[in-house]
């Protein structure tokens, strides 16, 4: 990359180290590590954005990667109507309003087909 088009969009950071520049004054920006000097009136109105991933903040705190679980859900003795196997996995969600009944939803064990009651 063309040095002119980093210091285009790092205006934030210094032009010798890299290192984040601090404000001394409304006048100026300064280095607080080398002391590079940059003018306000070069960095105003320029507009920072970035974009920060869930990998960036994992990578940043020293956190491994996240490993998917298998969840295993319970077992019921429950027909299915497609092909009449005896048992089924099922779970439960609360789909209308509180004062109403939670829906259980059955997957079967055998065909992997999905019902409710």
């Amino acid at each position: 990359m063309a040095s002119w088009q980093w210091q285009a969009r790092d205006f934030l950071f210094c032009g010798v180290c890299g290192t984040l520049l601090t404000f001394d004054s409304v006048r100026s920006a300064s280095c607080p590590l080398c002391g590079f000097k940059r003018k306000a009136k070069e960095i105003e109105g320029k507009e920072t954005r970035y974009i920060v991933t869930a990998e960036d903040i994992r990578r940043e705190l020293k956190i491994d990667p996240f490993e998917e679980v298998l969840v295993q859900r319970p077992v019921i003795t429950k027909s299915c109507p497609e092909c009449n196997h005896s048992k089924a996995e099922y779970y439960s969600r609360q789909m209308r309003s509180a004062d109403e009944g939670e829906t259980t939803f059955y997957e079967c064990t055998e065909c992997r087909h999905k019902f409710t009651d």
